[in-house]
């Protein structure tokens, strides 16, 4: 199996700025993303919603590439439209025309560089401990899915792909040291992907620390939907870092904490701006130790 053609994808969101602004320079300057043995594509994935200055217009554009979504046309608004010309574009997803997808994102949330591992396939996985090997604080974020169900752009791809999510910059910003770590990053996944058609992979761990997302946590509401709270200080910016049984969580407006109850987890996402849609606070990890496929 050989990798050839590599979509870089950005703008999935509209106001992340930050994979937009790689694709025109990558754009400009081909040969920074030219390998012997790849085609590398450029996609600007939601440009309506970069014109607005918004992460989409009407739905989340990442959260629109199941198959059985792709495949139902009465979903038709804006975001779910163009998922299904990206699938033209890049698919049909039963068959993808794209070997690979790098998606390349950034979040509000205090996450340094993430790598987002949506698949148990032996090449992303491959592909994110080389990534590690060259940049340590790289940080492996594990949500496996099966292929034709998952809804992210990533699996667009035949043998999916890796998103790359880099934070904390906020909506509609520019950071310089977001965007060098972002395009780092991509440089080592194409890379990887060079190296791994040459047959000239470099010796890998069989396994590294990642940490598996379990579950999402809101922040305090009333019956009518109506917040209460947000996330509390002493949580905040506390991505990757655990949380036990009564610690601090959330705080209501008028200063009362709120505590965690449950097992010792890790938190993400923590107080992520582009969740506030559907009201949620935190992401919630289990560490664990990932085994490289042989």
């Amino acid at each position: 199996m050989t990798i050839k053609r590599v979509a870089l994808v950005g703008g999935t969101h509209g106001n992340e700025l930050t994979g937009i602004h790689l694709l025109q320079h990558w754009q400009a300057n081909p040969q920074e993303i030219a390998r012997p043995s790849l085609e590398p594509e450029l996609l600007f994935a939601n440009p309506q919603a970069n014109r607005a200055m918004k992460r989409y217009l009407d739905q989340d554009l990442n959260r629109q590439f199941a198959l059985k979504d792709l495949q139902d046309p009465q979903l038709s608004q804006y975001e779910q439209s163009r998922a299904k010309v990206i699938n033209q574009l890049l698919g049909p997803k039963e068959q993808p025309r794209v070997d690979f997808v790098i998606d390349l994102h950034t979040t509000t949330a205090n996450m340094g560089l993430t790598l987002v591992l949506g698949c148990d396939s032996p090449l992303v996985i491959g592909m994110a401990f080389y990534i590690k090997q060259q940049m340590p604080e790289a940080v492996l974020f594990y949500e496996p899915k099966e292929r034709l169900e998952d809804n992210f752009l990533t699996s667009m791809g035949r043998e999916n792909g890796l998103l790359i999510e880099v934070g904390p910059c906020p909506q509609g910003l520019l950071r310089a040291d977001i965007y060098q770590l972002t395009r780092q990053a991509c440089l080592h996944a194409l890379d990887y992907l060079e190296l791994y058609n040459q047959g000239q992979l470099p010796e890998l761990p069989d396994e590294m620390p990642a940490f598996e997302y379990l579950d999402c946590l809101k922040l305090p509401q009333d019956a009518n939907g109506q917040r209460l709270g947000m996330v509390h200080p002493q949580a905040q910016d506390r991505d990757f870092q655990p949380i036990r049984d009564g610690d601090p969580l959330f705080m209501t407006f008028d200063g009362q904490s709120i505590a965690y109850q449950g097992p010792e987890r890790y938190l993400a996402f923590v107080n992520e701006a582009a969740y506030y849609d559907r009201n949620i606070g935190v992401s919630l990890m289990q560490a664990i130790r990932l085994k490289r496929p042989s």
